[in-house]
């Protein structure tokens, strides 16, 4: 639930936004949920990862818009042993998550 309150000129300020991401390549057993965990909660975002038994990851993540473009660009690359191969992402409208961590 988004809760921010406009200011006088009816501005919301940093504008919440969400996506759904589907990362496939070697990203299973490499550490990147992790990384990943460790890379949203350093830029203050919301949502989950966890692994699918395709072996990909999923991840939704919600926050300013500015922050979730850098933490897609950190997706792309993943953490060092990673190989991302693709990643399917499809904007979302922010599901109200507190924290980012595991999901099962």
């Amino acid at each position: 639930m988004n809760t921010a309150k406009p200011d006088n000129k009816g501005n919301f300020g940093e504008k919440q936004a969400a996506f759904y991401a589907l990362i496939c390549g070697r990203v299973q057993g490499v550490g990147f949920r992790y990384s990943a965990i460790t890379e949203a909660q350093r830029l203050k975002l919301n949502g989950w990862v966890r692994n699918t038994y395709s072996g990909d990851v999923e991840v939704w993540a919600e926050g300013p818009k500015d922050k979730l473009e850098t933490f897609l660009a950190w997706l792309r690359r993943g953490p060092q042993l990673a190989r991302v191969d693709s990643i399917n992402i499809e904007a979302k409208i922010p599901f109200g998550y507190k924290g980012f961590n595991f999901k099962h």
